[in-house]
């Protein structure tokens, strides 16, 4: 398999009843019952495409029938596959985000990945493009947030790290939707770290994606070899619920009272919060 990088908008997902159900269905039932204690509506189903996405790529990418994954989550509640695969592809490596209007997913065949959204609030009534030119690639407290995130997702370090040991050089580029830029940099207690390339892309004028890519010998090694800049970039795939499910096999009964949850729940809170998971 290739570099996958996908993208789900959940936040315009009206899911009908029958979807909804079915979704359901497809999950394991640990994971239904996570998505069944949102409050709202909206993060109900961001985490419900979150676990969908895993599990199409997992069932396309990696061959295992969809019925026979079997998804568990580390102390630090990053999801992992159980399923022995070490010796096909003993570096693979998933992960995903969801903030604002899209739930987000980037997976690797031999590199650590890290991958965060952040939606962009704007200040003032400004156009869009005008807010990027008076920012001249200075980094957005969203941009910002969602580099570090990316990076400490790959490491699966969490709180444990300091955060001030990371800087950033912005690339001087300005970054145009739909296109993916590695020019950004990290140093790490002042040096640059060659083991690890960023990618940057904005999905739309409001949504920034970070995917952190890093050698599997660990981010503290300073002989890795850099990371190409040449490769192939991928672009994010914008998927349907019926590319999320194409492959889904159910492997739990249909659970009527599950509609009745999430038609009982707000969409949104009254003021949005810029946090993402």
């Amino acid at each position: 398999m290739g570099s996958v990088r996908w993208a789900f908008p959940c936040a315009a997902w009206a899911p009908r009843r029958d979807e909804w159900l079915l979704a359901a269905r497809l999950v394991q039932p640990e994971e239904k019952d996570r998505v069944r204690q949102f409050v709202f509506a909206r993060d109900a189903k961001a985490a419900m495409a979150g676990r969908l996405l895993i599990r199409k790529l997992i069932a396309e990418k990696l061959w295992i029938p969809w019925n026979e994954i079997h998804l568990q989550r580390t102390s630090k509640g990053k999801p992992f596959l159980v399923n022995d695969i070490l010796s096909i592809h003993p570096n693979f490596n998933f992960n995903v985000s969801h903030q604002g209007d899209y739930a987000v997913l980037a997976a690797e065949p031999e590199l650590h990945v890290g991958i965060d959204i952040m939606k962009t609030n704007l200040p003032g009534s400004g156009s869009v493009p005008d807010f990027f030119r008076i920012m001249k690639r200075q980094f957005t407290e969203a941009e910002w947030k969602a580099l570090k995130e990316s990076f400490i997702k790959a490491i699966g370090i969490g709180i444990g790290f300091n955060l001030q040991r990371i800087e950033f050089n912005a690339s001087p580029l300005q970054l145009e939707v739909g296109k993916v830029y590695k020019e950004t940099e990290m140093l790490l207690d002042g040096d640059k770290e060659e083991g690890w390339t960023f990618e940057e892309t904005r999905l739309d004028d409001l949504h920034h994606v970070a995917v952190a890519l890093g050698k599997p010998e660990g981010f503290v090694r300073k002989d890795s070899n850099v990371l190409s800049k040449d490769l192939t970039q991928p672009q994010f795939q914008v998927l349907t619920f019926d590319d999320l499910v194409a492959a889904g096999v159910p492997i739990a009964p249909e659970d009527p009272a599950y509609w009745d949850n999430l038609c009982s729940k707000k969409e949104c809170p009254a003021r949005q919060s810029t946090y993402s998971r």
